[in-house]
């Protein structure tokens, strides 16, 4: 009776082992077999799943860069040629020459914007430059609340300029703000109505925007003299020279790169100041506080002149590259020296 179990259970094993070989005989062919997807990337050694590894990213970057092309520098090209048209609401097409500049230049309004324009960038320039620079060295003496100074310092820039000029509106306001408080703290004669007055109103500009921007430049400032080596300062001091000495003589010079970083941010920044001036003055009282950027929208879009209009932003777009172009120079230069 064993024995006929050990048989059948012998036979059963030899049967199964049977079935795997020819199961494993089948596999081993099944692989051998020619897959079509790599005969393919045979055939070419690879070339197609390369080119098509190689083009994704153009073919995804390929809307944006048609949409930058047409949306920016299409429309660039159009208000160019509108600039050269007499254009009223509506565009015209018809080639007119230089008219619209002429007319431009002999605007009275136009050249208030432009005066306006020198003074408030070159304040707001030296300005930020100033406060960015005092309140970096401030910064860089490892005080320990650096953190949270640091935090207040940059925080105005946190806000959009159409916030800024409304707060600083409030504030300026003679009825609500800070000629108000002191009236009401009993200093009677105080008298601070820049904000209504046709002959101050664009230093309330370089106020709010040097309060929106110092932060920023100080930022700047202080990761360059982070970066300024402190063996140089160390020895300097083993000569026994002072820390003022050593800032004016050794570190500021230093700081050449940042400096014209700066300059060239907050100049570009200026000449498309629109819509701080639009929240806090709208450009008077009158046209007072006008800037070209105001100037360009107020006559493009609110009075029917689209041609002086174009023409008054070729000249800022021209102002710009006047900006921007050294600043790429230069960036491109010290990065090929390296």
């Amino acid at each position: 009776m064993y024995a006929e179990i050990i048989e059948k259970l012998h036979a059963s094993n030899i049967k199964l082992f049977t079935s795997l070989s020819k199961f494993g005989r089948l596999r081993l062919s099944l692989l051998k077999w020619p897959c079509p997807m790599q005969n393919l990337t045979s055939k070419d050694g690879g070339g197609f799943s390369l080119k098509l590894e190689s083009l994704l990213p153009k073919i995804v970057l390929a809307p944006t860069f048609l949409s930058t092309i047409v949306s920016i520098y299409g429309f660039i090209l159009w208000t160019a040629w509108i600039s050269f048209t007499n254009s009223k609401m509506l565009p015209r097409y018809e080639f007119a020459g230089i008219v619209q500049y002429i007319k431009l230049v002999a605007n009275e309004r136009w050249w208030v914007a432009s005066k306006n324009l020198l003074i408030f960038s070159s304040l707001f320039i030296i300005i930020c430059i100033l406060i960015g620079l005092l309140l970096a060295i401030f910064l860089d003496q490892k005080i320990r609340i650096e953190g949270a100074l640091r935090t207040i310092f940059l925080y105005p820039m946190a806000l959009s300029f159409i916030v800024t000029g409304t707060v600083w509106k409030w504030i300026l306001n003679p009825s609500l703000g800070l000629e108000k408080l002191m009236n009401d703290m009993g200093f009677a004669s105080f008298k601070f109505d820049w904000l209504v007055n046709s002959d101050m109103s664009i230093y309330t500009i370089v106020i709010a925007g040097v309060w929106q921007s110092s932060g920023f430049v100080m930022a700047l400032f202080l990761a360059g003299l982070r970066g300024v080596d402190d063996s140089i300062i160390k020895a300097a001091q083993v000569d026994g020279a002072s820390l003022p000495r050593i800032y004016t003589k050794i570190i500021i010079p230093s700081l050449r790169p940042v400096f014209f970083s700066a300059i060239m941010i907050l100049a570009h920044i200026a000449i498309k100041s629109f819509d701080l001036v639009v929240a806090l003055t709208g450009g008077g009282p009158g046209y007072s506080s006008d800037l070209p950027a105001t100037f360009m929208y107020s006559f493009a879009f609110t009075r029917g002149r689209l041609g002086m209009g174009a023409a008054s932003s070729m000249l800022m777009f021209g102002a710009v590259l006047a900006v921007i172009v050294p600043y790429l120079y230069s960036e491109l230069r010290s990065r090929g020296n390296e």
